[in-house]
């Protein structure tokens, strides 16, 4: 074996070896973006990990204010016309203004579930060797801390296969573990102890959402939490207190699980009308587990989540200059977190570059299985009864990157809630577009909730005027089909959700005085320019902006593709797209360089504004490439430089995956240094974007869609692929990163890939596919190219040069 081979396979077995990946603490949580996060898709808690008083702060995914809504408005054609009027008329401060009339009503709002408390009976005895930690193998969090010789161990877990959340607490010494146990929430609720072992909350959310010490109305979605113990200790004891709380002494160890469930029966069902029982659903699923042991539990939720997590590992050396500045660390105590992120600027640790990595995609595991509702804002992680942005999914740059990793990072089951939730979309969709809008197909805009809310949500314009949100979510069926070849699936899910879109989008479509298909009104999300003529105003409204025109030519290819794929090229919507397309408004360049964001270039009163809206074609779209449009992948890097590196967490791992598109990794990797700045705990936060001490990105306050789009643009910089080419390290920072692995990627044409580098050079790449014909298939890295015809069911290993030196059958690897 050649010497490259060799070192390939040392670096392929010592990956095999579990590198640590764990979020730590040094003491107890103090606010909310310091607890360690777990969760199963719909339940989920936040681990305080107090002493003397601890909280598991709860949530269920189905909680929120409201009933289904009547998203259509018999008026808002008439506005609709007006607007488009004083657009044509060059009167854009004027349509701006207009655009209120096209208001949809707000959207409703996530609600936390409540806090299980514990209260503990140290006798204001002194801890010491305090420690918490996420441990993103296994996703438990431990808690350990010694009260004199006493050692204490919490250990926490959320169980998808059971649905419950588990927790043990114990002690290294007999009859140490006394505490007090009791459940509360925010939301209108009671108590009730039905045993010396269980308890039951149950309550409502508000059928309206809340105003600042507003009184709830509480007839919304019902819920039902129950809360079991068991005990082991020839000591131990329990007794109920006043019908509310459960106090133990004495015990060697204490067990306990929380379910939960609601009433929520689905978008279109009113909770008055659901026939769902939360506190019988929550007492079977609390009957699943009653009977097992923690080690059962545990080897139970193992098995399920370590099933989905380690189908992918990353591992990344440091260049040897840094690799001599960490290893002063050996020997010392283990870093926290927060001081391995203070750090970063100095040591560039690339082991914490993994650990974030793996951290999104333990994130999108914990918030988002089949079944459940969509990851949020927050995934299901909220405290508040009136959360920032209400919690809820927008549809702009939020829900989208909250899926970019499921697919190229291998959870492609964790998509599943995101197709569901297209589906219920279309349906309200569907009302809207016909009432809004006198449109075929369906639509949907910026900001929606558990009700699929589908009209605009804002009297702002930069806001309610974006019908697009719909088709930026039907580009994920597209690339749902590309990844798994799934025929079954393009034609009974995606095909006529996409088909729906593609008919709103071509009567949406209208002739412009260029002689063009434009969308008018149009606005390039949450952004203004200075309108011509009107004295130095701002307007948002104008018509056909790039994001517009690029989403709606994503949608159009993957229409008439998928046409060709299951024989329907020759209905009249397939017939009327491919004369469409020639006659959108094509990518401009700005007088400085840049990519032109309005239909004019416009003067921008805010070059470095959070959203890249117009970069929308390069990145997370298509159709802009770097071997098929060099000039207008020029303006955007200009347009990126001219955005800056400041931003919101979200808007910085954009920029990520936007210059490694550009195969830039010294600016992608600049964008790395720009995220990992600790975020002070709080409200008052002198910059925008970072990281909290639990590694939650920033906006701030939080937001957890840039913890996805970090781990999406990792993989970006490592692979890059089309249904039938694939790019080896496209834009691998080889300064940083000399060495290293990464394993189990997927990209598109149902392929998945490990590739091993050493001294930035590619030294090993193995690839095989489930489902793929056979085929050819397009190797591409540095400035090499090579073609190999693959066929499902074998594994191929290619050399540094891309030769292949090896193939056997897929049924005889271990993976």
């Amino acid at each position: 074996m050649d010497g490259g081979r060799a070192r390939a396979r040392r670096w392929a077995d010592e990956a095999e070896e579990e590198r640590p990946l764990k979020v730590v603490f040094a003491s107890p949580a103090e606010h909310f973006t310091d607890a360690a996060p777990i969760g199963n898709g719909s339940l989920g808690a936040m681990v305080w990990g107090g002493v003397a008083s601890d909280k598991l702060q709860l949530n269920l995914d189905t909680l929120w204010t409201g009933v289904p809504g009547d998203y259509t408005d018999p008026k808002a054609p008439a506005a609709l016309a007006a607007v488009r009027k004083l657009v044509d008329d060059g009167r854009f401060v004027d349509a701006t203004s207009a655009a209120s009339g096209l208001f949809g009503g707000q959207t409703e709002v996530y609600q936390p579930l409540g806090d299980m408390n514990l209260e503990f009976d140290i006798s204001n005895q002194e801890y010491s060797s305090y420690k918490r930690e996420l441990d993103l193998h296994t996703a438990t969090t431990v808690i350990t801390y010694n009260i004199g010789e006493v050692q204490h161990t919490r250990e926490h877990f959320c169980s998808n296969p059971h649905q419950v959340i588990v927790t043990k607490i114990s002690a290294n010494k007999s009859e140490h573990v006394s505490l007090t146990l009791s459940l509360n929430s925010k939301l209108n609720h009671r108590v009730r102890v039905m045993n010396a072992n269980e308890m039951i909350m149950e309550g409502s959310c508000p059928v309206h959402r809340l105003h600042e010490n507003e009184a709830s109305d509480a007839s919304g979605i019902g819920f039902a939490a129950v809360l079991s113990l068991q005990m082991s200790g020839a000591a131990a004891k329990v007794v109920v207190l006043n019908d509310q709380k459960l106090i133990i002494d004495n015990a060697d160890w204490v067990l306990l699980r929380v379910t939960a469930a609601s009433s929520f029966n689905g978008p279109s069902v009113n909770p008055s009308d659901s026939k769902l029982d939360p506190e019988s659903a929550a007492l079977r699923a609390m009957n699943m587990s009653r009977n097992l042991t923690f080690d059962q539990l545990k080897a139970s939720h193992l098995k399920d989540y370590q099933g989905l997590f380690h189908r992918v590992s990353l591992r990344l050396s440091q260049s040897p200059a840094i690799e001599k500045i960490n290893m002063k660390e050996v020997g010392e105590a283990i870093k926290t977190t927060a001081e391995r992120v203070n750090g970063f600027r100095s040591d560039e640790d690339s082991s914490l570059v993994e650990l974030l990595f793996q951290y999104g995609r333990y994130l999108l595991i914990s918030c988002s299985r089949p079944g459940t509702q969509i990851s949020n804002l927050q995934g299901i992680w909220n405290q508040d009864l009136l959360p920032q942005w209400e919690c809820a999914p927008h549809l702009n740059i939020n829900l989208q990157m909250n899926y970019w990793p499921t697919l190229p990072c291998n959870l492609i089951e964790c998509q599943e809630p995101l197709l569901d939730f297209i589906a219920s979309l279309a349906v309200n969709g569907t009302k809207t577009a016909k009432i809004n809008y006198q449109a075929s197909g369906w639509v949907t805009h910026h900001v929606t909730d558990i009700w699929a809310k589908s009209s605009a949500f804002n009297e702002d314009a930069k806001y309610s005027v974006w019908p697009m949100g719909g088709a930026w979510l039907c580009t994920h069926l597209w690339e749902h089909y590309q990844y798994l070849l799934d025929k079954d699936f393009l034609k009974n899910t995606a095909y006529p959700l996409l088909e729906g879109c593609a008919l709103f989008l071509t009567d949406w479509l209208i002739e412009g005085p260029r002689g063009l298909l434009e969308t008018n009104p149009s606005t390039s999300p949450e952004h203004a320019f200075i309108a011509p003529g009107s004295g130095d105003h701002q307007a948002s409204v104008s018509y056909s902006t790039t994001m517009d025109i690029a989403i709606i030519r994503e949608i159009f290819s993957a229409v008439i593709s998928s046409a060709e794929i299951l024989g329907k090229s020759d209905t009249p919507l397939v017939q009327k797209i491919k004369e469409a397309l020639p006659r959108l408004p094509q990518n401009t360049i700005a007088k400085d360089q840049t990519l032109v964001e309005w239909a004019q270039d416009f003067k921008d009163p805010e070059p470095s504004h959070r959203h890249l809206s117009h970069l929308f074609g390069l990145y997370p779209g298509h159709t802009i490439t770097m071997q098929g449009n060099p000039e207008i992948c020029e303006a955007i890097s200009n347009s990126l430089h001219k955005r800056g590196e400041d931003g919101p967490g979200w808007s910085s791992t954009w920029k990520m995956a936007l210059w490694a598109r550009l195969l830039n990794s010294e600016n992608a990797y600049r964008m790395i240094l720009k995220l990992i700045t600790l975020v002070p705990p709080g409200d008052t936060i002198k910059f925008e974007g970072g990281l909290y001490t639990n590694l939650w990105t920033a906006h701030p306050p939080f937001q957890i869609d840039g913890n996805f789009g970090f781990t999406a643009a990792i993989a970006e910089m490592l692979l890059q692929s089309t249904p039938t080419d694939v790019y080896l390290l496209p834009a691998l920072p080889r300064d940083k990163w000399p060495d290293g692995c990464v394993k189990g990627l997927r990209a598109r044409g149902d392929t998945t890939i490990n590739i091993f580098w050493e001294k930035g050079e590619l030294q090993e790449a193995v690839l095989w596919f489930n489902n793929r014909n056979n085929s050819v298939l397009w190797l591409h890295y540095g400035g090499q190219d090579a073609v190999a015809t693959v066929e499902a069911g074998n594994v191929y290993r290619f050399n540094g040069v891309l030769q292949c030196v090896d193939t056997w059958p897929l049924d005889k690897c271990a993976f």
